[in-house]
């Protein structure tokens, strides 16, 4: 879809180019002005048309590929989650001890962190004066 900046910019730009030639044909140098200002303002509102044609083309791939990546994801969510399972336990046998120490400090961390005392806010000292 074409955006209507970019359909009026080119209409400005071509009714500058007209009123720039006939200004060229009776020789007036202010309708000549007025016609190359008005060219380049529709050359400026086309751009700025093409601009945010490109940005909505830009936003529209991103959320494509973005669906269908999520997609893709969703509907093979099974195997995913079986390659890291199998990941883990290879890691477990080659290295069993590493994976028990690092067990065992989640383990104590977690039993830190559901044990600890709740924070009392600080005492309020007032002066009465």
């Amino acid at each position: 879809m074409m955006d209507k900046d970019r359909i009026f910019g080119t209409a400005k730009e071509f009714a500058g180019k007209a009123e720039s030639a006939v200004g060229d044909a009776t020789g007036d140098a202010q309708t000549q002005a007025s016609g190359r200002a008005r060219e380049a303002a529709g050359a400026v509102q086309d751009l700025y048309g093409q601009a945010k044609d490109a940005a909505r083309d830009a936003a529209d791939t991103a959320v494509n590929y973005a669906k269908d990546t999520f997609k893709d994801a969703y509907e093979h969510r099974g195997e995913t989650v079986r390659s890291g399972q199998k990941a883990v336990a290879q890691t477990v046998q080659d290295n069993p001890l590493g994976s028990l120490l690092i067990a065992g400090g989640i383990g104590f961390a977690l039993a830190l962190l559901m044990t600890r005392q709740p924070r009392r806010p600080p005492s309020r000292w007032r002066y009465y004066g």
